[in-house]
């Protein structure tokens, strides 16, 4: 188990959380922490990574002593090319925000979304208002699982290639435009995946009003949301609800396995 000290030893599991402001976030050592509780000899590092050193320090993980990392939104589609395989939600997506390392091979899945899905289950949200049609929309749609999902995006034309591409049957899509207020009120929660700079439109929002961007990133939901004294949900705000998320992925994938008289140098 961890000693008291967290101190890493010849046999730790090395996990990384990598962003550009991964340092920032307590992300590490909230997972740490449970690590600890649960007597596995483990421990994710927070790394701060540039983009222009990105595609290096995930392609040299093949070779490192890092057994996996999770990734922050700004890289989830960036380290999709480095894998050697890759779930069907991945695929289907074109993102990733975690990848193992098994040999020499990287193997990414899909992680947050999962999360996020829960999060609203265990709330009961059913009706959702999704905004965007970028990779997490997609992955959202891909695991939609039995929401009721209303569409919203600026441009109808891509919005509607979107639902088609992700085998939607008769989606519910609306036009978002500064031209007409926007009462989401009526929903469960909305979920702002999209790379609108202003929702001004928004007159009205739901209960449960959601991006999963960290502090750093801009949002244009928190913004509106704060302007309307509505309740928001960042990235932050699920810290809780990913380390466990993330260590029953490990678990489940047999990462956090140890006999002691197997000692890993």
């Amino acid at each position: 188990m961890m000693n008291n000290a967290n101190e890493i030893s010849h046999h730790t599991k090395l996990y990384g959380f990598i962003g550009e402001f991964a340092g920032q976030s307590s992300l590490s050592a909230i997972l740490n922490k449970l690590f600890k509780v649960k007597n596995k000899d483990a421990m994710m590092i927070p790394m701060n990574i540039r983009e222009d050193d990105f595609y290096y320090t995930v392609a040299n993980m093949k070779k490192s002593h890092v057994n996996g990392a999770f990734i922050s939104n700004e890289y989830t589609k960036n380290v999709v090319e480095l894998l050697d395989e890759a779930s069907e939600a991945v695929l289907k997506s074109g993102m990733c925000d975690i990848i193992l390392r098994e040999g020499e091979k990287l193997i990414g899945d899909i992680l947050g979304i999962n999360v996020l899905a829960k999060f609203l289950k265990n709330r009961n949200c059913k009706k959702i208002a999704l905004i965007g049609i970028d990779s997490r929309a997609k992955a959202f749609c891909f695991l939609r699982d039995d929401f009721e999902i209303s569409y919203f995006y600026n441009d109808l034309e891509n919005l509607m290639n979107f639902t088609i591409e992700m085998g939607v049957i008769n989606p519910d899509i609306n036009r978002i435009s500064d031209s007409v207020n926007i009462d989401f009120s009526n929903y469960d929660a909305v979920i702002d995946f999209s790379d609108l700079e202003s929702l001004d439109m928004v007159d009205k929002f739901s209960d449960i009003n959601l991006d999963m961007k960290q502090k750093k990133e801009f949002s244009a939901l928190k913004l509106r949301a704060d302007e309307l004294k509505a309740n928001y949900i960042g990235f932050d705000a699920m810290l809780e609800e990913l380390s466990s998320a993330i260590f029953e992925f490990l678990e489940k994938k047999q990462h956090l396995d140890y006999d002691k008289s197997n000692m890993r140098f």
